[in-house]
């Protein structure tokens, strides 16, 4: 069964579409007429509607923006923290669960709980995943928020180190059918850990109600905070990170992952104001070779004509979306426009981008090539991108090793400074949400038996 959904990503304010496949055998004239129960036991889902009926306990939608498409269904996918409107924490009916215990282990007098994750045949686990939990941490401030959950400054008691733990909500995260959006993002941050210019994950845990990400703390803000106090980068700033991101496409690119949500907000600045890569909820694997698929989502401004189009497209449309970036990196504004989406997908299969004349010869002459409309001679995907005029002065190899200083440095007071984060949420507790407690304790947790990990650097600072 298909479905479209919404969302938004991390450190974003313009929202997103994904189309996901589920492994139900459904006739396709039936498909939209079907219900999404993917993962839920339907007698208590239909017990946990009722009671939640009964008590009214009203449910908020998230005010951001939809892209609208005729049949199939349409929900809200829960990736988004920054300018995503805010639902109120309802608390569950009853006794609170425990919200701090790791669910890798038993909880107390938890006996009776349905649907008791069982272990895992035949596979060894870290026994240092069952030592994380919420509370070895301490929740200084709260950087974002949305309906799916959140993402803290959290400091690590036994060493005082800061990282930024991303909080979902496990009831939203299947409500929003986004089990394997999450567990990609999981493989994929803990394959970034081999690159300077991906954010770095150092491990996951879990509770009855919560997923976390355990992540390196980037302080330095994203793209579109610091493009929005100066309108657009000089030559050389937007030069050199458009190199550092070059260096991070090719590398999930050489692993078989095209990324499918480059844009100004999901590229974050560390403290010296070298790149980081953010948010890969979106990426899709296994596209080594040949391999292609035919997946509608993006963020509208940034997505490929291809996709639009409902080809099948590879690798490509990571270039596009790259072409749009440097675009409002150089000129201060989206190369596209139109009042609504209908408006905005015809411009971007249809017209040329204005380049004003002040533009370098050098830098148009890219922006050219990566508006190709025909994928396969769009540059990156014919043609080395890095031997581009550009790029001339650039050495790739000095520049991989962050031998070369950045042309900007944003203002960090601290290891944990939060002064380039949205002012919006910094002022709120930072406390978790309660989740729905019918739905939870309906919900097979074996869905995310094989979510926990932690990589070497995580692991000397707990032992």
């Amino acid at each position: 069964m298909k479905i479209i959904v919404q969302r938004a990503c991390l450190h974003s304010k313009r929202s997103s579409c994904h189309l996901i496949a589920c492994g139900m055998n459904v006739h396709h004239r039936c498909q939209t007429k079907v219900a999404n129960l993917c993962g839920i036991n339907q007698k208590l889902m239909a017990e946990a509607l009722a009671m939640i009926e009964s008590t009214q306990q009203a449910r908020c939608l998230r005010d951001s923006e939809h892209i609208f498409r005729e049949g199939p269904v349409e929900i809200g996918l829960p990736c988004s923290i920054k300018g995503e409107a805010r639902l109120p924490c309802v608390p569950a009916s009853g006794k609170k669960e425990p919200q701090g215990i790791s669910w890798e282990s038993p909880l107390d007098g938890m006996e009776n709980i349905r649907h008791r994750p069982e272990p895992e045949p035949n596979i060894e686990r870290p026994s240092l995943h069952m030592k994380l939990k919420i509370e070895d941490f301490i929740l200084h401030k709260m950087l974002g928020k949305g309906s799916f959950g959140k993402v803290f400054l959290a400091e690590f008691k036994k060493t005082n180190q800061f990282f930024a733990i991303k909080a979902l909500k496990k009831d939203v995260v299947l409500m929003d059918d986004d089990v394997e959006c999450t567990m990609v993002e999981k493989r994929v941050l803990s394959l970034a850990w081999e690159h300077p210019f991906l954010t770095h994950m150092f491990c996951t845990f879990q509770t009855k109600e919560n997923l976390f990400f355990v992540m390196e703390y980037l302080n330095g803000g994203d793209l579109m905070y610091h493009i929005q106090s100066c309108h657009k980068f000089d030559l050389s700033r937007a030069t050199f990170y458009a190199a550092e991101i070059i260096l991070g496409l090719q590398f999930l690119h050489s692993k078989g992952i095209v990324y499918r949500d480059l844009k100004l907000d999901n590229i974050l600045l560390d403290k010296d104001g070298h790149i980081k890569i953010a948010d890969f909820g979106m990426c899709k694997e296994n596209m080594l070779g040949d391999a292609k698929t035919n997946t509608f989502c993006g963020t509208p401004d940034y997505i490929a004509p291809e996709i639009l189009l409902g080809q099948k497209y590879n690798h490509s449309v990571d270039w596009w979306s790259f072409g749009v970036l440097l675009y409002e990196m150089l000129i201060g504004q989206s190369p596209f426009h139109g009042q609504d989406e209908e408006e905005l997908f015809h411009s971007i299969r249809m017209d040329n981008p204005f380049y004003p004349r002040w533009l370098e010869k050098e830098a148009k002459d890219l922006l050219v090539k990566l508006f190709v409309r025909e994928p396969e001679k769009r540059l990156g995907v014919r043609g080395d991108i890095r031997q581009h005029p550009l790029f001339r002065e650039i050495n790739w190899e000095e520049l991989e090793r962050k031998e070369i200083d950045p042309p900007f440095r944003p203002k960090v007071k601290s290891p944990y400074d939060c002064s380039n984060f949205d002012k919006e949420f910094l002022n709120e507790k930072p406390r978790l949400s309660f989740a729905d407690r019918a739905l939870i304790n309906s919900m097979d947790q074996n869905m995310f038996r094989n979510f926990s990990f932690i990589n070497p650097g995580m692991e000397r600072l707990i032992s």
